[in-house]
């Protein structure tokens, strides 16, 4: 069972009036709309947010009941065109999503929130370009900076006000990259666990890989993470 017509009715009725005066750096986000969505992997429920911060469109893709919950799994996927339309080999954007949605499925609940933030912030054209000196020899990261970039420009202070206007009140974080636990505790979300989101390298990404561990401090193997404090898990509830 999803989220009920009566309670998405009170979401979208709160978002139609919703203000953001005291949001950090004027984070605003709305949700606009909430349907039935069948998958492949499940029965989901799709929520549209509208922020009008950024003028973008995020997504949720919402399984179960998730309002007023604790410990709710979520995964924050950046979006990622090349992979997650094209299948391109170069990352494992895609692989991470379709595994994230996959084991969502199976559970009595969760989220996967798909934020619109192309090439770890930096779009989509600057993304291809930094593909152009990936192609010369530059790692990820030199790539990024070579353009003026940091290495990761991505923000997720819009991802913690949706899962506020969805009412979580906790979660458990599918995700390998410990700076999306600093920065979604750092705008309030409490964290209580985190599901590794594991996928092997192929002969096209195995060098993005040792970047993302070696530069970025992604947790790519199934050891404990000792900064986790004993609350990481290998397989979600």
């Amino acid at each position: 069972m999803g989220i009920s017509p009566a309670v998405v009715r009170e979401l979208l009725d709160e978002s139609a009036t919703h203000e953001c005066p005291d949001a950090p750096a004027g984070t605003c986000v709305r949700v606009l709309a909430i349907a039935n969505l069948p998958t492949r992997f499940g029965d989901y429920q799709v929520a549209a947010f509208w922020s009008p911060t950024d003028r973008k469109e995020h997504a949720a893709f919402v399984h179960g009941d998730v309002v007023g919950q604790e410990e709710v799994p979520v995964r924050l996927h950046s979006e990622c065109l090349t992979g997650d339309a094209i299948g391109s080999l170069r990352c494992d954007c895609r692989d991470q999503l379709l595994e994230s949605l996959e084991r969502i499925g199976k559970m009595e609940s969760g989220i996967v929130l798909y934020l619109r933030q192309e090439g770890r912030g930096i779009g989509f054209v600057n993304k291809i370009k930094a593909y152009q000196l990936q192609d010369q020899g530059y790692d990820t990261v030199q790539a990024n900076e070579a353009l003026g970039f940091r290495a990761d420009e991505r923000d997720y202070a819009i991802a913690a006000h949706m899962l506020n206007t969805l009412r979580v009140r906790s979660i458990r974080i599918m995700t390998n990259n410990p700076s999306k636990v600093q920065d979604l505790t750092e705008h309030g979300v409490r964290i209580v666990g985190r599901i590794p989101v594991i996928v092997p390298p192929n002969d096209h990404d195995r060098a993005y890989m040792h970047t993302k561990q070696a530069k970025l401090g992604h947790l790519l193997g199934f050891e404990q993470d000792d900064d986790w404090h004993g609350t990481a898990e290998s397989e979600p509830k």
